[in-house]
This record gives C-alpha cells, sequence and structure tokens, in this order.
C-alpha cells in the first residue's frame, strides 16, 4: 500500500550544545518538516511512501531532497521552482528552560505556490493512504486551497486521510486555525491530537494547558475524543499522546486510542529526553505503520507511542529506528541497557 504525504521541507539550524542563540556562533544544519518527518519514518520501516511539496530550484533544495530519497521516500512529483527554502532555527533548552523555535519561512517557495499547480489527478496515481497536518494550511491561503483540493479528491476517490491537527501558535491563531480545520474534518478518516490540538483547532476541550499533568487529565482527553467522534462521524479514529512534562528533559507519556467506540492505552513511559520535537510525526507514522499492517487496537496505540519516545532519544526531525527497535521498546516498556 502507497502512502502519499504532503507539506514543506525546512533547512533546520540548531544551536550546538544548549547554547543560546544570543550567544552562538555556529549552527548545525539539517533537513525536516512534519510531513517529510512522517514519510521517512514509513519509509525506514519498509513502507511504500511518496511526498509531495515545491523545492527551490538550488542547492538546498536539492540537499533537502537527497535527505528524503536517501531513506528511501520518492520525490519524482515534487514540484520545483524559484524561491528560497524555508528554515527554522531550534535553541534547545534545559532543565526550566524552554526549547524554543524560530520560523523563517514567510516567502518561501511553497508558502508562494499556487493551488492550482498540484495536480491531485497525477499526484494520487496509486495511492492508498493521505496524510497531511495543519501545518499545511497554517503556511498560506493557497495551501488552504491545495489541501480542501486534496481532500475532496480523496473523498472523491475514497482514499482515507490521516491528519494530525498540530497546532502551531507562532504560525497562525486559533480562530483562523479553526476556521479551516473544522472544515477539514468532514473528509478525515483518522485524526491525530494533542494536548492544545483539540480546542485550538476545533474548539472542543481536552487539555487546561498545565503540562505537567497532562496524563492526569486522561478522562477530559477521552470526552474531547468522543466529540470529535459525534461531531465528525467520518473520523474512524482519534489518537492522542498524554504527557506529564516535569523538565526539558524528564516527562512521562502515555498514547490513547479510540476506535468503534472503544478507548485503548498504553503503559506510562518515563522518558529522559535528548531532544523533544518531532515526537508527534513520530506518533503518526508509527500509528498509519500499524494500520497499514492491519494492527489489532492495542498493539497500534502501543507501536505509536513507542516509535514517539524513541524519538524523544534522537537528535534532529527524523526517527532513525527500525521496526525491530521499536517493538522492543513496545514489548517490554523500556530500553535494554545493551544490544549485541
Amino acid at each position: 500500500m502507497k502512502v502519499l504525504t504532503f507539506g514543506e521541507m525546512m533547512l533546520r539550524l540548531k544551536t550546538p550544545n544548549n547554547e543560546r542563540i544570543l550567544q552562538t556562533q555556529h549552527f548545525e544544519a539539517s533537513y525536516g518538516g512534519a510531513e517529510a518527518n512522517v514519510a521517512i519514518s514509513l519509509a525506514l520501516l519498509g513502507n511504500d511512501v511518496e511526498y509531495i511539496s515545491k523545492f527551490p530550484q538550488n542547492l538546498l533544495g536539492s540537499a533537502a531532497e537527497n535527505t528524503l530519497k536517501k531513506y528511501g521516500v520518492n520525490t519524482s512529483k515534487l514540484l520545483k521552482g524559484e524561491g528560497r527554502l524555508g528554515t527554522y532555527y531550534f535553541e534547545k533548552g534545559a532543565s526550566l528552560r524552554s526549547t524554543n523555535v524560530i520560523y523563517d519561512r514567510k516567502g518561501s517557495v511553497l508558502e508562494q505556490a499556487k493551488a492550482e499547480e498540484f495536480d491531485w489527478d497525477t499526484i494520487f496515481e496509486d495511492v492508498d493512504y493521505f496524510y497531511f497536518s495543519g501545518i499545511t494550511p497554517a503556511i498560506s491561503k493557497e495551501m488552504q486551497k491545495a489541501c480542501f483540493m486534496a481532500c475532496e479528491y480523496c473523498q472523491k476517490h475514497d482514499i482515507p486521510i490521516v491528519c494530525d491537527l498540530n497546532y502551531r501558535g507562532k504560525m497562525w491563531s486559533s480562530q483562523e486555525a479553526q476556521s479551516v480545520m473544522t472544515g477539514v474534518m468532514k473528509y478525515v478518516t483518522i485524526c491525530i491530537a494533542h494536548d492544545e490540538d483539540f480546542e485550538a483547532t476545533l474548539g472542543i476541550k481536552a487539555f487546561d494547558g498545565d503540562s505537567s499533568s497532562g496524563i492526569e487529565q486522561k478522562e477530559t482527553f477521552k470526552s474531547a475524543m468522543l466529540a470529535i467522534k459525534r461531531k465528525y462521524p467520518n473520523v474512524k479514529m482519534v489518537a492522542s499522546i498524554l504527557r506529564n512534562i516535569f523538565s526539558v528533559e524528564d516527562s512521562q507519556w502515555m498514547g490513547l486510542l479510540l476506535k468503534n467506540n472503544k478507548f485503548y492505552e498504553t503503559p506510562i513511559y518515563d522518558v529522559h529526553v535528548m531532544e523533544g520535537v518531532a515526537a508527534g510525526d513520530a506518533f503518526g507514522a508509527g500509528l498509519l505503520h500499524g494500520i497499514l499492517h492491519a494492527y489489532n487496537a492495542q498493539k497500534l496505540i502501543s507501536f505509536a507511542l513507542s516509535a514517539s519516545v524513541l524519538k524523544l532519544t534522537i537528535t534532529g526531525d527524523l526517527n532513525l529506528v527500525s521496526e525491530e527497535e521499536i517493538t522492543a521498546v513496545m514489548n517490554s516498556n523500556t530500553v535494554s541497557r545493551l544490544s549485541r
């Protein structure tokens, strides 16, 4: 089965050694972006996956594309054009100082693209699942239009849509997000939402904003997930990560899945975080991998959460782990000290 993901890949510039942007004289360069991260995870897990976006016709665009191709993602339908690759700066926090992200994506080649440039009839050839997140329509009005066009195509051709609501307050307001995502949701088959995503994008309260006690709010998360199902009967599954975040490095994570009006949950993982970025993308990829391989509901959420917590042990945007490593964590609820 073939998966298509749609979004923006960016140049990622990270300060070394927990330095602040104000003090650093060096940045570590890599590439990433929500839907690209998902595509790479799926490819590493042995799935047939294609990525659609628009890249600049320059060396940065080539380097970004080569990152995708290196890990087995099909990039044959990527659009190319004049312009710049979006950039984001990553400043890793420590202890009580939060991790910080600064976006520099205004005027990127994808932000300047027109919805009509994407020929969905051709792009969706042989595609079985479509994946995108709330970040893509936040890029521009044209990308909102493109997302709706893609969703309409999927609805007409019975292609299931997996959508991570993925709210980014630095990209658009809650009011803007709700005006778009509540419309998108009538097309969605599988919905992924974490923390503030529920309220910011759909106006459904799940989380009170206290990151230190997310797991203790499990019942309100369940109520919100049921509310999504009631409001959008086309949604077959709702999945979420619940977290207790005590510091940048130390937290607890668990997964929750609503399927066929029944809840499934994982054990709670105590995690020492190396880098707290893209764990939600790893979760989405793990969930979709399980769906593609017909995992039962309990294995599905357990695999997705295990993929997510493993991502927390890896620097960069990409979850460079194997199915065997994810399964080992899923089966043991811990990571072995030595593999030899």
